[in-house]
């Protein structure tokens, strides 16, 4: 079953905390990074330790399974762009359609034990990048091919909702969010 795409703009959350799940890139600085990103890896686990794992609560969200997919591939992408950001300058990030690749690599069908395994390494090796930015490195700049513009910062803190968001997304009492990048 096809999820109708997102295709908000996001980038609000940086400066306005997110309504759904609370989010407040103000809360927090550069240094909490690495130790958020681990505990947001941390907390898979246990979310997708269900035997419904691969439902979708409605036909308008992902499934579980699906969303913490998601979340590893955002590790994944997020630890290239971030690579970029701390070698070339102000590098454009290459278009990621996160739909399409949910449906290419068959998130719903994908071994649960795996995704969390692979989940957890993503998540290690981004927060260990993120660990190693030093001063003025935070304010390296990197963009999306539609115009926006980050820095290290504000891409770490945009990262943190992406994941946080999806933790709330899969929280029972929440069920009924969307993908987000």
């Amino acid at each position: 079953m096809a999820i109708t795409p997102d295709t908000k703009d996001w980038t609000w959350v940086l400066t306005t905390p997110c309504p759904e799940c609370h989010f407040d890139a103000s809360t927090f600085g550069s240094g909490d990074v690495p130790d958020m990103i681990r505990a947001n890896a941390a907390a898979w686990p246990r979310l997708l330790d269900r035997p419904d794992v691969a439902a979708r609560p409605n036909d308008v969200t992902w499934s579980p399974l699906e969303y913490a997919a998601h979340v590893r591939d955002v590790y994944r992408l997020f630890h290239e762009r971030l690579t970029l950001m701390l070698t070339e300058i102000d590098p454009q990030f290459a278009n990621w359609d996160q739909d399409a690749t949910a449906i290419a690599d068959n998130y719903a069908e994908q071994d649960p034990a795996t995704v969390v395994k692979e989940l957890a390494q993503a998540g290690e090796s981004i927060a260990d990048e993120f660990a190693a930015v030093r001063g003025e490195q935070w304010s390296r700049t990197g963009r999306r091919s539609d115009g926006a513009v980050f820095t290290v910062e504000s891409f770490a803190k945009y990262l943190l909702h992406d994941v946080v968001h999806h933790v709330w997304d899969v929280t029972p009492t929440s069920m009924g969010g969307r993908a987000v990048d």
